[in-house]
């Protein structure tokens, strides 16, 4: 339903009908159409100068005007608010964080040592353990070693945030060159729509309150005989 045509035809079918027919309150009627068109007719204009070029009319077609801002605006806004350096290196490392627990959390550590003892034990050292009081001898060693594997763990770990740095920088750099493309490919017409679309609906109750505006001062100078 479009809001702006009905009520700029209600108001001129009250101006016609006060103008030409009404028996009584003609003034009244008449001046409340006409100012009710006035408002309607003048708001419907200024929405139509947004987004068109009107000749003579300076500063109409802001929008495909300033398309070139409004890309900029865009690409400004998504770079800033989704994808800064900060949010990317905030993903990576969550992303990180996220493999060392599992990783930690997965590892078998008994069965780490397990096998460990039974290298030692069938290595060139198995005779010497075997002397000591075999695989008990090493039992004391066990929390050590478990210790100085998630030692290593969080050494890899360190070394990948690292990284990311790098790789949030070459990351943002590559999002950077997609977002200009597909930028580039947009049209002042494109934009035109794109701004159309998201706020056409709300753009016609302006011209609606213009024409309940102009109704209501019309019936007051048509009251007051001015």
């Amino acid at each position: 339903m479009n809001k702006s045509l009905i009520t700029n035809f209600l108001a001129l079918s009250l101006t016609v009908y006060g103008g030409f027919f009404s028996p009584i309150y003609s003034t009244e009627i008449f001046m409340a159409g006409l100012f009710a068109l006035s408002g309607g007719l003048t708001n419907w204009l200024a929405i139509h100068m947004l987004f068109e070029k009107v000749p003579l009319l300076y500063g109409s077609g802001v929008v495909p005007e300033r398309f070139e801002d409004f890309k900029q605006g865009i690409r400004e806004l998504i770079l800033t608010e989704f994808f800064s350096l900060s949010s990317i290196n905030k993903f990576l490392e969550n992303k990180v964080s996220l493999k060392k627990n599992q990783l930690s959390n997965d590892l078998d550590y008994d069965l780490i040592f397990n096998k460990l003892t039974e290298a030692i034990e069938e290595s060139s050292l198995g005779t010497m353990l075997g002397m000591v009081g075999g695989k008990k001898a090493l039992e004391p060693l066990k929390e050590p070693v478990k210790n100085k594997i998630k030692e290593v763990i969080d050494d890899v770990s360190m070394r990948t945030l690292e990284d990311n740095d790098n790789s949030a920088k070459s990351v943002r750099e590559d999002l950077e060159q997609i977002i200009d493309q597909r930028l580039n490919e947009l049209t002042s017409q494109h934009v035109k729509i794109i701004i159309k679309q998201m706020i056409h609906k709300h753009l016609g109750w302006l011209v609606v309150w213009g024409g309940v505006f102009g109704f209501f001062i019309g019936v007051i100078i048509g009251i007051l005989g001015l």
